[in-house]
């Protein structure tokens, strides 16, 4: 199978509304060029177009908006679990894509009597137009991965989300250890105790351990060299692709990538999930953590862990740049 499955496309129950994916993000361009040639039944621009203009006005600040407009593509989401996706990207490593249309209110009615034919037929995809959409998109998507000389991937959309990923947990542990440093000061002084109301006897907080600070010098020098070999893969694809010569080298190199960042013991007390960037939350269900043995480790405050994963992931990218920046 890991020879054979270059990329996993699934597609999701079709609603009327907006295209909606997740995946591996060195297939961000890739997916921006299926986008701009499907058509949207109901505005008659590119799937592309509206999901971008439904960004743009769901955005909460003029700020965010502003990046939106500045940014060239989209951006995959990542992936939780919930569909069978989960065993080729989590476990095996194969580059994943999970698309679907959505983006109008639920309704409530999954997975009860109320999700019926009649349901999707009157309220969800009236005359099943999104379904024909979400089939050219997947099609052409799977076609264009098929028909390739030289494999859609760039690993320069993956650094910039894992550079993301990496300030986000830094931002996260630095932010608990102010919120506890503040928090035990105001035990210490009494002032948890002054503010409560006598009459509802509630129960005060306690001091809690401090938070250390974590080391993430080596996630960092991981990143710095994984866009290094990141920018230089990139040339080399432009080269390869404006010549003749024979791409099975350089494909079978793409391919591959995405197993670099397994990790063969797996998350801590889950070794199925072998992935060190996307799992879903052990506490979350379906939804998605990253860079979750890191993540974590931080929420439940084991900084021991957290340290030790940050020396798992950093392993893994900078295997991955290692990888990347082979020979062809």
């Amino acid at each position: 199978m890991q020879e054979k499955a270059v990329v996993y496309i699934n597609s999701d129950d079709s609603g009327r509304g907006f295209l909606g994916a997740g995946g591996s993000q060195a297939l961000e361009t890739f997916v921006d060029e299926i986008a701009q040639n499907v058509i949207d039944p109901q505005a008659n621009v590119s799937v592309f177009d509206r999901a971008k203009a439904h960004e743009l006005v769901d955005a909460s600040s003029a700020k965010a908006k502003k990046e939106i407009l500045e940014r060239k593509g989209s951006r995959l989401e990542a992936l939780g679990s919930g569909s069978d996706f989960s065993s080729f990207l989590q476990h095996l490593g194969i580059p994943t894509l999970n698309v679907g249309y959505g983006g109008e209110d639920g309704g409530g009615e999954y997975h009860s009597i109320y999700d019926s034919y009649d349901d999707y037929v009157r309220f969800k995809d009236p005359g099943f137009k999104y379904g024909v959409t979400l089939a050219q998109t997947t099609g052409h998507a799977v076609l264009r991965m098929a028909d390739a000389d030289l494999l859609p991937f760039d690993f320069r959309s993956l650094y910039k989300t894992l550079d993301k990923y990496a300030k986000e947990v830094s931002e996260l542990a630095e932010k608990m250890r102010e919120n506890t440093e503040m928090d035990n000061q105001l035990i210490k002084s009494n002032d948890y105790a002054i503010a409560a109301d006598p009459t509802k006897h509630e129960q005060l907080p306690v001091a809690k351990a401090e938070v250390p600070k974590l080391d993430f010098s080596a996630l960092k020098t991981a990143l710095d060299s994984l866009k290094k070999s990141a920018d230089k893969l990139a040339l080399s694809w432009t080269a390869a692709s404006a010549t003749d010569a024979d791409k099975d080298k350089l494909n079978k190199l793409l391919f591959h990538a995405e197993q670099q960042l397994l990790s063969a013991e797996g998350l801590p007390r889950r070794p199925w999930y072998r992935h060190t960037i996307y799992a879903p939350g052990f506490y979350t269900g379906y939804g998605v953590k990253t860079l979750p043995g890191i993540r974590e480790a931080i929420e439940q405050r084991n900084f021991t862990e957290a340290q030790q994963q940050i020396g798992v992931v950093a392993g893994s990218i900078m295997q991955l740049a290692t990888y990347l920046a082979k020979p062809l």
